[in-house]
């Protein structure tokens, strides 16, 4: 094999890394912001991704059958709806069950498993066991090619450009907004806070509302590279967790930079080995740099 034609499939094999990296920072994010701000562990987070995937796919077979004037615009609409109808579905779990479980994180894992079979279960009696795919829009498909030999998907460009958006859009909120402000003295010390009239538990219920939205558009995101199945995000729950231990818990830049190196470690291992050995390869290295920093990559600084 000649050595470009190595360069061109190591390029796009990074590329396929990308796309994971896109969707594993998606829901990171979610995780992460979270997890920082109230200490919960959203056990949930991949049905609110699956959430969002669906609602593409409602979108897509609504604009096939009502709108088909719509078919090249509705998947931008859907994005947008995926991430309300997920803020919702968090904001109302926040509400009937999480902000009694607060300071009893252990608690939040059981009760958020449970949501998250529950959820599962109402995805096969409602929507079907089956795996669904939407029709894409003409404009997602295809490929770029920069020069012979070298296919770059659209669809992969797309999730990119919207992971670098959305994740721009996140530390804007947290750095320039008055939520940002009030998550930022949350987690900072929770009673000093409450004690100069901040309403951390409002806060805490946006938070979750917005992580989960966040969630809902990595499932936005993950139809354009796979179908989606009531059992779609628990494939991604372990390995979002993942990028949040190892970056370091509330720490965004930690996600970011975690998000990254495991999605092109597994992908790249993936050109050498099987799938699942190159899981194994993954996780047995994020465990011993844990072991070496058990704090994560980026460490943050947080009183209760």
């Amino acid at each position: 094999m000649a050595f470009a034609d190595m360069l061109n499939i190591g390029m796009m094999q990074g590329f396929a890394g990308l796309s994971l990296f896109a969707v594993l920072l998606l829901m990171g994010l979610g995780l992460a912001i979270i997890f920082g701000q109230m200490g919960v562990i959203n056990m949930a987070h991949g049905e609110f991704m699956t959430l969002g995937a669906y609602t593409i796919f409602l979108f897509s077979s609504l604009s096939e059958s009502f709108f088909p004037q719509f078919t090249q615009t509705y998947f931008l609409v859907a994005i947008v709806a995926a991430f309300f109808v997920t803020f919702l579905a968090g904001w109302f779990v926040e509400w009937a069950l999480i902000r009694h479980l607060y300071k009893r994180p252990l608690d939040t894992l059981l009760a958020t498993w449970g949501v998250s079979l529950g959820m599962q279960q109402c995805f096969r009696s409602f929507i079907g066991p089956k795996e669904v795919s939407p029709t894409l829009p003409d404009w997602l498909m295809g490929s770029w090619s920069p020069h012979e030999g070298l296919d770059i998907p659209i669809n992969g460009l797309f999730v990119m450009a919207l992971t670098l958006v959305v994740t721009g859009g996140v530390l804007l909120a947290l750095y320039k907004s008055r939520w940002g402000l009030r998550v930022r003295a949350t987690v900072a010390n929770r009673a000093m806070a409450n004690a100069i009239g901040i309403n951390t538990k409002k806060t805490d219920r946006l938070t979750y509302a917005i992580g989960c939205g966040i969630a809902g558009v990595a499932g936005a995101a993950f139809t354009t590279i796979g179908s989606t199945g009531p059992t779609s995000g628990s494939l991604y729950i372990v390995d979002a967790f993942l990028v949040v231990t190892f970056g370091g818990a509330a720490s965004l830049l930690g996600t970011v930079a975690s998000a990254f190196g495991i999605a092109q470690m597994q992908s790249i291992s993936e050109f050498f080995m099987t799938g699942s050995m190159a899981k194994v390869l993954t996780l047995m290295t994020i465990v011993v740099i844990l072991m070496m920093r058990p704090q994560g990559l980026f460490a943050s600084k947080i009183r209760r």
